[in-house]
């Protein structure tokens, strides 16, 4: 993102990668990781959770294209009425 528009809010202009970086910079996202690599980011109490319970992990997954999207969805249920209820986010 340029100087100038660090200091925008996020808009239909930016590109998904200036949009990205921005919620990364406020801190309301994580960077990408890899689940299958890197595990899930997880606090102390959510990894005990897990261990003795049922912690719910509220993840979004990141498209690289809109084919990925139209495949991921259609094998992933949860992917479309997740998204037709806005407020289960």
């Amino acid at each position: 993102m340029t100087k100038s528009n660090e200091t925008a809010s996020a808009s239909p202009e930016m590109t998904y990668s200036e949009w990205a970086e921005y919620g990364l910079r406020k801190g309301w996202v994580g960077p990408s990781i890899c689940y299958t690599h890197d595990g899930l980011p997880l606090t102390e109490d959510e990894e005990e959770e897990f261990e003795q319970g049922d912690p719910c992990v509220h993840i979004l997954r990141l498209y690289p294209d809109d084919y990925s999207r139209a495949n991921i969805e259609m094998n992933h249920a949860p992917s479309n009425w997740r998204k037709s209820h806005p407020a289960l986010l």
